[in-house]
């Protein structure tokens, strides 16, 4: 936990969708990124102590209840804090972006009288950098390197420490609003924000959002927050969404499994298409389309497995060694080398989201399937490559099972995308057609094992691995193939830790290259979810879901991870993979569900 014994899964989740920051339960901000989701944090507390930037309201004294709640289809946060004397709540936001970020909180008193504390730290660069503070026209600036903040509130503040601070008694019926707003240093600081008016204005922006959801009675709540959590983690100009709001929290706690994740993966297109898709959002499908599109746009043999937000390619990993972990969990990363990986199924699932996307009516244009002939071009003559996979192990380069599946999947799209969409391609049909066909063979030849019965994770190897539950979702092979079957049964049997999937097993395999254990890896638990769904073994289908389901924090949020020895979610917050799962799962698991279009 952090230094203030905050789990993971006690946070809350807010964005104006472009950066975002995450409040603990008592009413802590331990983590905010301005103006992007991958600046350099001001609050930085989460990964480190409280010295490293925090923004904090309190009682004077003791606590006897806490509660909170998003306001139904927001992001608005309400926490009610109760003592002896009386009880206030927290009110917590971020506009959708003007020209300037904001975090807005309004202390309303409900009950009674009640003396709060306020206490700002704030710490540019990851924790580091004491800005220069002065009052400037009845507001608090402070200033330090390219990054400027306000703070405009009605009540009084000073310095104490290093430390702005306040102390104000709030009763029955008053508002309180502290508005922090970033600027670029350079600048003059931005206009006077009503609180009471953007508090109004952001209500609307998500009640409208929320309301095109298309609703099915099937776990309608959960599926909801959902998307209302992938809309927050979409960087709103480019269309852009980050696997996670968080950098390096631990998939073992006090390990260094730890990862930044406030960049965007090419492998979630296939998952978030779908998923915006079927639930009534296509004009988000498509702006994550051409995101899609323009990051991966160039020479094919450059085409990296995430970017930046904006599409950036530069995402080199460095440690930062000011700040001392979540929970101790070292090192804290900044970047991802991954990003300089090679890894094979991107290209079946960018194929995979392209003919998706045009079957559901975004159909493709002659300069984007240009790009994509390019893209399965390089992939005739370097499908039969190892790479580094699905999970980015660093431990060299294999011949992955699911890696070669995706391959597949490339090819097999690209062929569709011509016979039944209508792209020019008919000189390539008939090569796609054979390296498909040889793909296929391959894998269903190398890479099973007829003494496991199931196939594995590298080619001759008799180590399982989750991301095989894929085969039947892509159309590799039906549910009803006994080999598929076995590859079920198989997982179920030895990557299962109390009734969910792990990824497969590190301390035994050493395929990642890295000390330590993880815990269970939820996608892939909502994967198998599925496929006992589709082997017609429903019942315990849903009561997967309905497990995953309990899994979520109090307001509906996941991780990447879950520890069911500690019970406590692990890993970057929110992560996005997991919301896509969860949401296609219950489209699956509906009586109306339909997979992604395989065949016809």
């Amino acid at each position: 936990m952090t230094p203030g014994g905050t789990k993971i899964e006690d946070y809350a989740f807010l964005s104006d969708t472009q950066t975002g920051a995450l409040v603990s339960r008592d009413g802590c901000v331990d983590w905010l990124c301005f103006p992007r989701f991958d600046s350099p944090a001001c609050f930085a507390s989460l990964v480190g102590a409280k010295e490293n930037g925090r923004w904090f309201f309190h009682p004077d004294e003791k606590i006897e209840r806490t509660r909170r709640r998003y306001r139904d289809g927001t992001l608005i946060l309400e926490t009610e804090i109760e003592t002896k004397s009386g009880a206030v709540r927290l009110i917590d936001f971020m506009p959708p972006r003007g020209e300037n970020p904001d975090i807005i909180r309004i202390v309303e008193g409900l009950r009674g009288k009640m003396s709060m504390h306020m206490e700002l730290i704030i710490r540019f660069d990851y924790g580091r950098m004491i800005p220069w503070v002065r009052r400037r026209d009845d507001a608090l600036e402070a200033i330090a390197g390219p990054d400027g903040l306000v703070l405009r509130t009605p009540i009084e503040t000073y310095g104490k420490d290093l430390t702005t601070v306040a102390q104000f008694t709030l009763k029955e019926g008053e508002r309180i609003p502290f508005v922090l707003t970033w600027f670029p240093s350079h600048a003059d600081p931005p206009r006077v924000v009503n609180p009471e008016h953007a508090l109004r204005d952001t209500a609307e922006f998500w009640n409208d959002w929320s309301s095109r959801f298309k609703r099915t009675g099937n776990w309608d709540e959960a599926v909801v927050r959902s998307l209302i959590t992938l809309k927050g983690l979409t960087y709103a100009p480019t269309g852009g969404i980050v696997a996670a709001a968080t950098t390096s929290l631990p998939e073992q706690i006090g390990g260094v499994r730890n990862w930044d994740y406030r960049y965007c993966w090419l492998r979630d297109a296939t998952f978030t298409l779908y998923a915006a898709m079927q639930s009534g959002y296509r004009e988000e499908a498509e702006s994550w389309r051409e995101w899609l599109l323009r990051a991966i746009a160039g020479s094919a043999s450059q085409m990296q497995i995430m970017y930046g937000v904006r599409g950036e390619r530069r995402l080199e990993e460095y440690e930062i060694p000011w700040l001392a972990g979540y929970e101790n969990s070292k090192p804290v990363r900044i970047g991802n080398a991954a990003s300089n990986q090679f890894q094979l199924d991107v290209y079946g699932e960018v194929l995979g989201a392209m003919y998706y996307a045009h079957h559901s009516g975004i159909e493709n244009r002659e300069e984007d399937w240009r790009l994509q002939v390019n893209l399965v071009e390089f992939l005739e003559s370097n499908w039969d490559q190892p790479d580094e996979g699905i999970w980015e192990v660093r431990g060299g380069r294999k011949h992955f099972t699911h890696s070669k599946m995706m391959a597949w999947l490339a090819f097999d799209r690209a062929v569709k995308l011509v016979e039944k969409c209508g792209c020019s391609g008919d000189q390539h049909v008939e090569r796609w057609k054979k390296i498909r066909d040889q793909i296929h063979a391959q894998v269903c030849e190398r890479g099973y094992n007829a003494a496991k019965r199931a196939f594995t994770q590298v080619y001759g190897s008799d180590a399982l691995d989750a991301s095989l539950l894929m085969m039947p979702l892509t159309g590799f092979l039906p549910a009803t193939d006994e080999r598929v079957r076995g590859t079920i049964e198989a997982i179920e049997r030895e990557l299962m830790q109390d009734g969910l999937v792990l990824r497969y097993r590190p301390q035994q395999e050493h395929v990642d290259g890295l000390p330590g254990r993880e815990g269970v890896f939820l996608p892939c638990s909502f994967w198998l979810a599925d496929c006992l769904h589709l082997v017609g073994r429903k019942k315990e289908a849903r009561e997967l879901f309905e497990r995953l389901l309990t899994l979520r924090n109090d307001l509906g949020l996941l991780s990447e991870e879950y520890d069911p020895i500690d019970k406590r979610q692990l890993g970057n917050f929110p992560q996005a993979f997991s919301h896509v799962a969860l949401v296609n799962t219950a489209r699956i698991l509906g009586e109306d569900a339909v997979l992604p279009p395989q065949d016809d």
